[in-house]
């Protein structure tokens, strides 16, 4: 991505003003599928190709659940939908699959808890539109697979936008410090809650907002339980002394159970294979994690099913152990591959796509996991990147949520994608451009209700070509 080169606040003012001259806020609320529209089910399979076989059918089968899943893993069909959309030419680094479920708690290096983007595969720097229209049709579409009223999702979805543009206008007015270290803490996120519930009338309306209250702490409390010690618990057992990892097909599958590539059959040839690959990983930190990394060894690894969108893509966890066993650290290992935007954007500065993965997330969260690195794999044009595993990362539970808690989830969704942005693209011409109107939360809000109604033909299409055998799916794993 290319820096800022205007320096004064008029010059950036006037490229946001002049942005909406080119491209009115109202464009963006259109959304009519494009002559020659790609079949989705093509799609699909194209990302499929590269996929573990076996795997293939469960990525069908969690997409099958509802409309919202299917959404979940159709990044590439609406990243191909997007390019033919109006952008203002603002460009950010962009997450590439902002929807609701890749927003989270997570462990700062400080050991504090922050609400913050999880989820980086696709990034890439684009129109910042993109992001926001993903995000606003993710709770326009989550919202009605919870049963809300109409207007109830219309209400959350408008919230999310209405909260990014906000967030936007205020930092265009904060020194590039203050954005730079601006970030949404815990306790932020328990307080906005809280303040949510003091504000409600009526008795159903506070007894809601109670229970909204309630569900946060406790997704609070739970994340602070998910560490190495937590996955030790769930994920091992003990044989002739030692931990190892457990069998769970096809969910879980230790490396001694897989099939693996000629010359890495052998004990020896594993071994190797995955000291060579931990030490190439470790020459991509900084010198001080390089240390701390090098009192670990790895115990044990295995292949792992992840989400919903990357099942397929090759995923691994590691399990390594310090001073003793009880001192454990798992860290995944995941498959990197092109973002589905480069098809329409320009190409990753990047040769190397998790390299491209771990400076777009360092780049857009406020903090970020410390074992942050990639690799290339051994097979040709394979590349990985690797992080912890759990470091009390937590996820919201969408499909638990009622309005109330939607709309505040919405709220904190919005402003964090605004900060990422503010991070990496130029706040003072978005904010002049989005105004201080709601025409830009009123046109995205128009979209993501059209493409809410594009998502369920998509899903209806994929739905008949499992039924006919066109896809194979296995379904509940």
């Amino acid at each position: 991505m290319s820096s800022v080169t205007v320096t004064s606040l008029d010059e950036r003012v006037g490229q946001g003003e002049a942005a909406r001259g080119r491209v009115p806020l109202f464009g963006h609320g259109v959304w009519v599928a494009p002559d020659g529209r790609p079949d989705p089910v093509v799609l699909l399979g194209e990302q499929n190709a590269t996929r573990e076989a076996d795997l293939v059918p469960v990525r069908h089968g969690r997409m099958l659940v509802s409309p919202f899943t299917f959404y979940r893993g159709a990044a590439k069909i609406m990243a191909a939908d997007l390019a033919s959309t109006p952008t203002a030419g603002l460009t950010v680094q962009l997450c590439g699959d902002a929807h609701l479920s890749n927003f989270g708690l997570f462990a700062s290096p400080e050991r504090a808890l922050v609400f913050d983007l999880n989820d980086f595969d696709e990034t890439l720097p684009g129109p910042f539109e993109y992001d926001v229209k993903r995000m606003a049709a993710s709770f326009m579409i989550a919202a009605e697979h919870n049963g809300f009223s109409a207007s109830e999702a219309r209400d959350v979805t408008v919230t999310a936008v209405q909260a990014y543009r906000e967030a936007m206008l205020d930092f265009a007015q904060m020194r590039t410090m203050d954005i730079w270290y601006a970030r949404r803490s815990e306790d932020d996120f328990v307080a906005h809650v809280e303040a949510a519930a003091r504000d409600q009338k009526g008795k159903p309306q506070k007894a809601a907002a109670r229970d909204a209250a309630k569900s946060v702490k406790k997704g609070v409390r739970k994340a602070r339980t998910r560490d190495s010690l937590h996955a030790l618990a769930k994920l091992t057992e003990v044989v002739d002394g030692a931990y190892r990892i457990v069998s769970t097909p096809p969910v879980l599958i230790p490396a001694r159970d897989l099939e693996l590539p000629p010359g890495l059959a052998s004990p020896a040839g594993g071994r190797d294979f995955v000291r060579e690959q931990f030490d190439a990983y470790r020459t991509t930190l900084q010198d001080d994690r390089r240390h701390l990394l090098e009192r670990f060894e790895i115990v044990d690894i295995a292949r792992k099913v992840v989400g919903v969108g990357s099942v397929g893509t090759r995923a691994f966890i590691a399990l390594l152990q310090g001073r003793d066993q009880g001192d454990p650290l798992f860290l995944q290992v995941k498959e990197a591959s092109a973002s589905v935007l480069e098809e329409h954007l320009p190409k990753s500065r990047y040769r190397q796509p998790g390299e491209r993965v771990v400076q777009g997330q360092r780049l857009m969260q406020a903090a970020s996991d410390i074992f942050l690195g990639w690799t290339t794999g051994v097979q040709e044009n394979r590349y990985y990147y690797w992080r912890q595993l759990r470091d009390m990362k937590m996820s919201a539970d969408v499909e638990a949520m009622g309005p109330l808690l939607m709309t505040l989830y919405a709220r904190e969704c919005g402003w964090t994608l605004a900060r990422a942005h503010a991070r990496s693209g130029d706040p003072v011409a978005m904010a002049a451009y989005l105004g201080a109107d709601d025409d830009f939360d009123r046109a995205v809000t128009a979209f993501a209700r059209d493409y809410a109604d594009q998502n369920l033909r998509d899903y209806s299409t994929f739905a008949d070509a499992v039924r006919t055998g066109r896809l194979a799916a296995v379904e509940g794993v």
